[in-house]
């Protein structure tokens, strides 16, 4: 689903939990994703990604400001890939991801899904039979099963080790590549989001805003040659020593 995303937060605060005055997490943040783009976030721990995946989701209505995807300023189709996957334990994992779609869908649209993830053989296993990095996959299928307006993904490969995490993010791509959506991704990882985005969005801490904006340059078909990734890093926190400040 090819959607523009507008962002644009005034304010986004928290009751005081102490006599120091509410917390402003978001001020004055404005963010516009391209169709189709896939835009990583950038920023160091407690700066409030999160907080803004949740209000983008529409799980926190608690803001001023305003959300557009596409031509919907009100109840856009959303797939969110979490931290933790958030599977149900009494079901299986093909009947996890039916949960989100209409009776009416094709088996082989879902038999597909699995095939790209590589997770045709444990369609029905249930949770606690899967490794995290295949609970991870799960999660992002039942993500793209949706084909929504915007996909957005909160540190979906945060704790696996790195050869599972470069696994399930190769398997990510190869997925996005044949379904195209519009992505906004949290890492606090530079290489991931160099090796996964089309542009970067360097975040400040708390109140939240947007402190630079950089494209990734490096040819998709090139994402993997880790030397690349690494070149390309390097030059950047050259280029923006700022930006060391913020991961």
């Amino acid at each position: 689903m090819m959607t523009t995303v507008e962002i644009n937060i005034d304010s986004k605060t928290y009751p005081a939990k102490s006599r120091a005055g509410e917390h402003q997490a978001i001020a004055d943040f404005k963010l516009s994703l391209n169709p189709g783009e896939f835009v990583c976030l950038v920023g160091p721990s407690g700066c409030g990604k999160t907080t803004l995946l949740n209000i983008i989701a529409g799980l926190d209505n608690d803001y001023q400001g305003s959300i557009s995807v596409g031509q919907q300023h009100a109840s856009p189709k959303i797939g969110y890939v979490f931290q933790n996957p958030r599977l149900l334990p009494w079901r299986t994992v093909r009947e996890n991801i039916e949960l989100v779609l209409p009776e009416a869908t094709d088996p082989a649209y879902l038999d597909a899904l699995f095939d790209v993830m590589q997770l045709t053989h444990a369609q029905h296993a249930y949770p606690e039979r899967l490794s995290l990095g295949m609970s991870r996959r799960v999660a992002i299928i039942r993500a793209f099963a949706v084909n929504p307006d915007v996909l957005l993904m909160d540190e979906p490969f945060v704790s696996l080790d790195a050869p599972t995490a470069r696994q399930v993010r190769e398997l990510l791509m190869t997925l996005w590549r044949q379904r195209p959506h519009t992505v906004l991704f949290v890492t606090h990882d530079l290489r991931e989001a160099i090796a996964l985005a089309d542009r970067l969005v360097f975040l400040s801490s708390a109140p939240m805003q947007v402190v630079s904006q950089i494209d990734v340059t490096i040819a998709r078909n090139e994402r993997e040659d880790e030397a690349k990734v690494e070149a390309f890093r390097q030059r950047l926190l050259n280029d923006y020593p700022a930006i060391k400040t913020l991961l």
